[in-house]
């Protein structure tokens, strides 16, 4: 019997291992780090034809970036030499995966901790803060946030304001918190990885805790919360010099105080009063921001609506007080395309990068962005040794 040679495929099938490369690019897009690195990739199989199949572990069976995934493997795996076909099958992780997971993104330690606070942090931490509300400390913190993020710097806010909280507003952050385990994703928004009770309780219903209550939501906002490397933190305090300032000190001691004032001469007392905490607390105050200094008019003229001088005030009150020299590190003016973007969730150092507020506000960024960390508190893995 004569057999009739068969056509054969001008393309070899792919290797699983340039398959498991290309899924290597894949980063999961909550936590930012490569699916085959997290234990994400449940198996491949590879067809004689070229068609691949690639299940794939979802964290919980209600991600909200169920989709993102699977399109996101597709594409990367498409991409291989050889492939002919694409399927992508979901699974979810089991408890113990989960906890694997977990311990694995803490560093391989399973209990708790604040990252920040450890010796060997590089993050820089900004404690936001004012001595009353209404001079646009929320305002600030976001746009400081967005025009480093726009820099390069991974960056993210904590919203600390637990009653006032209108972070996620004004950043554009609409995505909810995903838990694994007992770690909680962050959504990002512009590039700011972002958290806040507000993503948590139901449409605007107000916050009713006591200090101890208060204290707990920070320490979880701090230490459950899965950041990665962040190069800068924020932390948008609420106005005064109460709980929530007081359990930044005692979570974060290295973290430093920005103050936020107006020119005006009664907004300027109470925000000394509320950097003088740094006092008691032991921490650095990196410097002052003026918001609202002046109002530009259509002839060029400035108003000064809520005054002159208020920042200089704050800083040289602060320099007394605390026996350091405390600088102003810009003044913000009346811009009302920073309150829009604010309402909008379009930061105006994004929207608007070169108008009045969002060139000061960038120039801000600049700095407090571009600041080393020092040795100070770090360990140096340096052991002392008797030379006798």
């Amino acid at each position: 019997m004569q057999y009739m040679a068969t056509d054969t495929p001008t393309t070899a099938a792919p290797s699983e291992d340039a398959i498991r490369d290309a899924l290597a690019t894949v980063n999961d897009p909550e936590i930012h780090r490569p699916i085959t690195e997290l234990g994400m990739v449940k198996s491949v199989d590879i067809a004689a034809d070229g068609a691949v199949s690639v299940a794939v572990y979802l964290t919980v069976s209600g991600c909200p970036m169920r989709e993102t995934i699977t399109s996101n493997v597709r594409d990367a795996v498409a991409g291989v030499e050889g492939v002919t076909s694409v399927a992508v099958e979901l699974d979810v992780m089991s408890d113990e995966q989960r906890k694997e997971l977990a311990t694995a993104l803490r560093g391989g330690t399973a209990e708790r901790e604040v990252p920040f606070a450890q010796p060997g942090s590089l993050t820089r931490v900004y404690a936001v803060a004012s001595g009353k509300g209404g001079v646009g400390k929320s305002s600030v913190t976001v746009n400081l946030a967005a025009a480093m993020a726009a820099d390069g710097l991974k960056v993210g806010v904590v919203d600390a304001d637990i009653y006032g909280h209108s972070v996620p507003r004004m950043l554009g952050a609409e995505g909810r918190p995903t838990q694994v385990e007992n770690m909680i994703m962050p959504p990002a928004a512009n590039g700011v990885k972002v958290i806040s009770i507000g993503m948590f309780t139901p449409g605007n219903a107000p916050v009713v805790w006591r200090g101890p209550m208060l204290h707990r939501a920070l320490q979880q906002f701090l230490a459950d919360v899965y950041w990665g490397d962040l190069d800068v933190l924020l932390l948008d305090l609420p106005p005064g010099t109460g709980d929530i300032a007081i359990s930044v000190a005692q979570l974060v001691p290295n973290a430093e105080i920005l103050v936020v004032t107006t020119p005006q001469q009664a907004a300027a007392e109470v925000a000394e009063r509320a950097g003088s905490i740094a006092v008691q607390t032991h921490q650095k105050i990196v410097g002052v921001v003026e918001n609202m200094a002046g109002l530009e008019l259509p002839s060029g003229e400035i108003v000064d609506v809520f005054g002159t001088g208020g920042g200089e005030r704050v800083a040289e009150g602060l320099t007394k007080t605390t026996g350091t020299q405390v600088p102003v590190l810009g003044s913000i003016p009346i811009d009302v395309r920073l309150r829009e973007g604010g309402d909008e969730g379009r930061p105006v150092v994004l929207t608007d990068p070169d108008s009045g507020a969002g060139a000061a506000i960038r120039a801000i960024a600049g700095k407090l962005g571009g600041r080393q960390r020092g040795l100070s508190g770090m360990s140096l893995g340096i052991t002392p040794r008797n030379k006798f």
